[in-house]
């Protein structure tokens, strides 16, 4: 078995490097974050010069082609110094590159596609209602009905990652009322923000300040045929790929801040004096730091798994959630102990740590809490559902 990236990769890795050290370092970031509702457009317009948004994008349609492993590789790497911020990325990556790319039409792939990849076209997700969080179907209350032309669709929903800036809404509505089964009667709209009856408002949070997380209300919104996304009523089932996409980029972005959690420790134990020897030099700060390494190991080899199987068409359900368990438990308390070996200056606004603690615990709990990925892990490998 090989574990080890290709020189491609390795070299569009060093690449990434590069670009992030120059373009946005950890002080920008930091920085960046201080404008708690100021989406970042500068920040995203610069990845779309270099490319980035096409990362995953056929070059059929304008893209910088690419699998599932590359969008790994480049959302760790934004991460490391980005932390949060760098879903702007990811969130068009999942939402608007590989969502229309797995099933949009010929004629949405060659209109929709090179708008994602050239940044002109920004796309986020509208799943999660009010009443429901994780049981998206169970809650379900968001409708489409058919009209002339299209379809009129009424609802809310919430924690909708920049929907105050998208073009699009991915869209989850029921199109039927009394489907045989909860997952039938489904379907995935892209409706345009500027839509007449939408409205966003942003949610203030504890971290990801700049990304923007926002309640979308829904009020007759008319929505053509042409944006309906895959075959009306079976969108839960073409649905499940993309949110299995999203889990293996948040899990690689966990991975990220938990890079840079490492980095920020391993500087502060060999420049710090205490007692008279450096702080590298106590044991149970060598075991906390020891941990964040077996952390970092162990969930890149999950997120590499998972990436790879979804590149090439396998099941990858169970270890996408693996991954993004790992990943996100890991991340948090590598950087809750980063904290603590920053002593009275890991609290303070100035440092890195809180900023990576603050974002990385929203991993936790989106886009599927860990304890309900724990159950579809379990259930998966045989035991009765729980839910």
């Amino acid at each position: 078995m090989d574990f080890a990236l290709t020189d491609e990769q390795e070299a569009f890795r060093k690449t990434v490097r590069e670009w992030v050290e120059k373009e946005c370092p950890k002080e920008a970031a930091l920085e960046l974050e201080k404008q708690e509702f100021e989406y970042p457009h500068e920040l995203f317009a610069r990845m779309a010069e270099v490319g980035f948004h096409g990362i995953g994008i056929d070059e059929a349609y304008g893209g910088s082609g690419g699998t599932e492993l590359d969008q790994v590789i480049l959302i760790r790497e934004l991460a490391r110094s980005l932390g949060g911020i760098a879903w702007i990325w990811g969130i068009n990556a999942f939402a608007g590159a590989k969502s229309v790319g797995y099933y949009g039409t010929e004629e949405q792939k060659r209109r929709l596609l090179p708008q994602v990849a050239d940044g002109s076209k920004k796309f986020a997700i509208s799943v999660t209602e009010p009443a429901g969080g994780t049981d998206l179907l169970g809650v379900l209350a968001t409708t489409a009905t058919r009209s002339e032309g299209g379809w009129v669709i009424n609802g809310q929903k919430i924690w909708s990652t920049q929907a105050h800036v998208a073009d699009y809404l991915l869209l989850l509505a029921r199109t039927e009322k009394n489907p045989a089964k909860k997952t039938g009667g489904t379907t995935l709209f892209l409706v345009p923000r500027e839509a007449e009856g939408v409205e966003c408002r942003q949610i203030p949070k504890l971290g990801m300040k700049n990304v923007g997380s926002c309640e979308v209300f829904l009020d007759d919104v008319f929505v053509p045929d042409e944006l309906v996304l895959g075959d009306p009523g079976q969108a839960w089932y073409m649905l499940l790929k993309t949110l299995n996409n999203e889990r293996i980029v948040m899990s690689a972005l966990a991975l990220g801040i938990l890079d840079g959690v490492i980095e920020e420790a391993k500087r502060y134990l060999d420049e710090r004096d205490v007692f008279g020897k450096k702080l590298g030099r106590m044991q149970v700060l060598q075991h906390y730091y020891a941990d964040m390494l077996i952390a970092q190991k162990s969930a890149e080899l999950l997120i590499y798994e998972a990436a790879w199987r979804q590149a090439e068409g396998l099941d990858c359900g169970m270890q996408a959630n693996m991954a993004k368990i790992v990943a996100s438990e890991g991340a948090v308390t590598a950087a809750d102990r980063g904290i603590q070996i920053f002593g009275g200056m890991g609290y303070a606004l100035e440092t890195q740590m809180q900023r990576y603690w603050r974002d990385a615990r929203l991993y936790r709990i989106g886009p599927i809490a860990n304890e309900m990925a724990r159950n579809s892990i379990a259930e998966m490998a045989g035991l009765p559902r729980s839910f």
